[in-house]
């Protein structure tokens, strides 16, 4: 279990890893993160005569979206979000957004009710269900026709999209929630974490399009080939979180 100084010190270090300056704390502005019981909200840092200022939204909103991008550790949802992505090319973007947009609406809502405590499931039961909706969603791209997308498909694809979204949201608060500790006022933090999150799906999406423009257009690779062995790989790695999840 990381004590709080320790978690303060690795804050600090990364804040700093990336703007190598002078921290200048500024008091009376409230609680930068409560979980921390530090005694000021917003820091400044100067480096070469630039100012940098970062408000609470910010830090949150790198929070987010650091969080979605850490492959080490949040590697889960980067592979649901891909596994979605598994049957579009870069031509099917509109149809993406659509689908990625049910995702978000989905997350969304359980992270907000999640995070205020409004809705309360073990941890143990959202870190089992996460590799569940990976798997569910990888291997039904395997038995689907990329190349004709029924509307009935469609639908399909936006439902697992937005039902299982809703399992992620989760995940995602409880993460959230041990950062903000004992925070009364959240909205802004949740908001902020939110957005980060998005930005970094959005970054996750734009990243497997391209590696599919690249291997598809440019290789000569058939577009089948490309969705059995992402989906493939992607089940398999669910099979084994499955394994390690079970908590029973």
């Amino acid at each position: 279990m990381i004590s709080r100084s320790q978690l303060h010190n690795s804050l600090v270090n990364d804040l700093y890893s990336k703007h190598p300056c002078e921290f200048y704390f500024i008091p009376s502005f409230g609680v930068l993160l409560s979980f921390l019981d530090l005694e000021f909200k917003h820091y400044t840092c100067r480096t070469e005569g630039w100012y940098i200022f970062m408000t609470e939204f910010e830090l949150y909103f790198d929070l987010g979206k650091d969080h979605i991008l850490d492959y080490a550790n949040g590697y889960d949802h980067i592979l649901f979000v891909v596994a979605l992505c598994a049957l579009y090319v870069f031509r099917d973007w509109k149809t993406l957004l659509i689908l990625v947009t049910a995702f978000t609406i989905g997350h969304s809502i359980t992270l907000a009710l999640a995070t205020l405590d409004i809705v309360k499931i073990k941890a143990e039961l959202i870190e089992f269900l996460i590799p569940v909706t990976i798997f569910i969603t990888a291997v039904s791209n395997i038995f689907r026709n990329e190349e004709n997308l029924t509307p009935r498909h469609l639908q399909l694809n936006y439902f697992y999209a937005l039902f299982f979204g809703l399992v992620h949201g989760l995940g995602f608060s409880n993460y959230l929630r041990s950062i903000l500790g004992r925070d009364k006022s959240i909205i802004t933090q949740l908001f902020a974490f939110n957005v980060g999150i998005e930005l970094g799906q959005l970054i996750i999406v734009i990243i497997f399009l391209v590696a599919g423009l690249i291997v598809i257009n440019m290789c000569g690779a058939s577009r089948r080939d490309w969705k059995l062995i992402i989906s493939s790989a992607i089940a398999g790695i669910a099979l084994v979180l499955i394994k390690d999840k079970i908590f029973w």
